[in-house]
């Protein structure tokens, strides 16, 4: 299990010559720090007088952080196990006719299920960027940069998982999840950049 690795395992697993863990396993994680970095800001308003007024809100916005965190966490291996699922297939026989078609087959279903987990990860990362940006506007000034850098691993988190989608949808035949999914990314992207920006404007706004 890639998540329960030590930090010096891990990198030294995606740094090996294989193509997985990569780039998905690694969004993943990317996405679960900048949730983690969310709930962290949040311990450090809770409590505090100067905040007295929001601790309502912050409270519920540490309990989503806290559940995003997990799922994305659980991503990390998920995306791992559904890339050996397309290597599985791949390796099925193709000696005969229905050989052939059985293993094309298995390969778009394990592709398509290779898809899901990024687009999940895309999902979880615009959820959690909306929680930093509202942290951002309500959490402990003194925390601003860290709350900045949450902002910057879930746009990457997003970005990364994106890029994951768009090489499996370009080996996929179903034309109607092909189109649907390519919409729904896009439209998911432009969401989290927009709101990175204003997590980014808030951040210099506070520094300069």
């Amino acid at each position: 299990m890639l998540a329960t690795k030590s930090l010096g395992e891990f990198i030294d697993a995606v740094g090996e010559n294989s193509p997985a863990p990569g780039g998905g396993s690694v969004s993943a994680l990317a996405g679960a720090l900048g949730a983690a970095l969310t709930a962290m800001v949040c311990h450090l308003t809770i409590g505090k007088k100067k905040y007295a007024e929001v601790q309502d809100d912050v409270i519920r916005i540490l309990g989503q952080a806290d559940e995003i965190r997990a799922k994305l966490t659980s991503l990390i291996d998920q995306d791992n196990e559904a890339f050996n699922g397309v290597m599985e297939a791949f390796r099925m026989p193709k000696e005969s006719e229905a050989q052939k078609a059985e293993r094309s087959a298995a390969i778009q279903e394990a592709t398509k299920q290779a898809t899901l987990v990024p687009l999940e990860v895309m999902r979880l990362s615009e959820q959690a960027i909306t929680l930093a940006k509202a942290v951002a506007e309500k959490g402990n000034v003194n925390s601003i940069s860290d709350i900045g850098v949450a902002g910057l691993m879930l746009q990457s988190s997003c970005r990364g998982a994106a890029l994951n989608v768009a090489i499996n949808l370009t080996t996929l035949q179903e034309k109607g999840f092909v189109d649907e999914t390519r919409i729904l990314t896009h439209a998911i992207e432009t969401n989290v950049e927009a709101i990175a920006a204003d997590i980014n404007r808030r951040v210099e706004a506070v520094l300069s």
